[in-house]
């Protein structure tokens, strides 16, 4: 049995959040996932120098990959950032770049200006579409904005990524051909709403993540979340949806190999 981490962040392993979970390394976290059967994983940018350390992370690792993203947060960067993050793409381990994204709109926190995001948002997808690549999306209470803006392109691919939204967005999601991350916030207690929606997902378009180091499923609340615990995600769904964990892993796994083309 395979499981696969689509999207994580574990390149900033040396970063101050990943300290109050003891002395980890790369090594480590990559040995415990595997440990749990998460084989593959997707290391996923959210700046420019994020998505550099992804792609300096993957590096010579087997069954590793980037995605180079700007975060909605991180869109008041404008026009420079954003062609810096197109140069990346050149880098020589490119052919490690199996996604772009996160990229999207956030208007829950609004960090950097609505006229921003969609900037950022339109210059990231079509960059996707120059190297027929993924995309990685982060919406969050702004698919109102987000809906016209992906159907003013053809032949997108991508995944949603740790959905949250509505049966109806979930809906147009599927009707558009996208896939649907799911992660620990989906085993939250009293997230009833998230838990029957996540049922409805086809299991051909279903994709586990972490968002490692953040969204620690339960019963592991409170620590710093890796890879490894995409399994707990796998099992808690299994139970949920009245499907085996082996059948959960079988589909995903096929999920990201096609999406990713890893």
């Amino acid at each position: 049995m395979q499981l696969t981490d689509t999207h994580c962040h574990i390149q900033d392993i040396n970063e101050p959040m990943w300290a109050s979970a003891g002395e980890l390394s790369a090594e480590i976290l990559v040995t415990r996932a595997s440990a749990a059967s998460v084989t593959r994983l997707v290391c996923v940018g959210t700046t420019v120098s994020d998505s550099a350390k992804a792609i300096e992370f993957v590096r010579g690792r087997d069954n590793i990959w980037a995605s180079i993203g700007v975060h909605p947060h991180d869109a008041k960067g404008g026009k420079q950032t954003l062609h810096a993050l197109a140069e990346l793409v050149t880098d020589p381990v490119a052919q490690k770049i199996v996604a772009v994204g996160e990229c999207g709109l956030d208007y829950h926190y609004n960090l950097s200006p609505k006229t921003d995001q969609i900037a950022a948002l339109r210059f990231q997808i079509e960059l996707a579409l120059q190297y027929d690549l993924p995309l990685i999306f982060h919406v969050r209470d702004a698919l109102d904005d987000f809906w016209p803006i992906f159907d003013s392109y053809k032949n997108l691919r991508g995944v949603m990524h740790s959905f949250t939204d509505t049966p109806t967005n979930l809906h147009k999601a599927l009707e558009r051909g996208l896939y649907i991350g799911v992660n620990g916030i989906t085993t939250f207690k009293n997230n009833h709403a998230q838990q029957a929606m996540v049922q409805h997902i086809p299991l051909q378009k279903l994709l586990l993540e972490t968002d490692a180091p953040f969204l620690t499923p339960v019963p592991l609340r409170g620590k710093v979340n890796e890879p490894a615990n995409v399994m707990l995600v796998a099992k808690f769904l299994a139970n949920l949806r009245d499907e085996s964990v082996a059948e959960i892993a079988k589909h995903t796994t096929y999920n990201a190999q096609t999406l990713f083309n890893l």
